[in-house]
């Protein structure tokens, strides 16, 4: 099983949402989990996982992770080149090393082209940015550009998104 996180920032508070399913090819969720934070960290140029990770942390807690194999982040894993994380390596640190992570961002940082693959979906010529760890990143890259859907965005992220910005 897999599960999908994100995360969107209301005035006051914060909505997690977690979307589980079991294979590349499913279009609709196993489950949904919302979770509602209200004291959040006020956003910091450079440390962002510092506000969003306790976020995802509350819906992963919803999940058993011995049935989970890859969880999925709307960002990157690295920052840099250097290997120095983003919110993706964070949580797999912050999950003792044992869930693999893919990263899934819609824009690149000049400073980590070497971890990232772009990927294109459907007929857009714009790439999402796939990164990895605790799995092969072209394994992680592959496994996304072959998720259900026929446009950038597999059908499942999109449905999390939509999820995640309602009220």
């Amino acid at each position: 099983m897999y599960l999908a996180l994100d995360v969107h920032y209301k005035t006051n508070y914060a909505k997690s949402v977690g979307v589980t399913f079991l294979t590349k090819d499913d279009e609709v969720p196993q489950d949904i989990i919302i979770e509602t934070l209200k004291d959040i960290e006020p956003y910091q140029p450079g440390e962002f996982y510092k506000r969003e990770l306790p976020c995802l942390l509350q819906v992963i807690a919803k999940v058993d992770l011995n049935s989970i194999d890859a969880i999925i982040v709307d960002g990157h894993v690295y920052i840099d080149n250097a290997g120095n994380y983003g919110l993706g390596g964070y949580l797999y640190q912050a999950l003792d090393d044992k869930i693999p992570i893919i990263g899934v961002a819609k824009r690149t940082f000049h400073a980590n082209k070497d971890t990232v693959i772009e990927v294109l979906r459907g007929t857009s010529n714009n790439p999402l940015h796939v990164s990895s760890i605790g799995i092969d990143l072209n394994t992680a890259a592959q496994f996304i550009k072959e998720m259900h859907g026929d446009h950038r965005h597999p059908t499942l992220l999109k449905t999390l998104d939509t999820f995640t910005k309602t009220e």
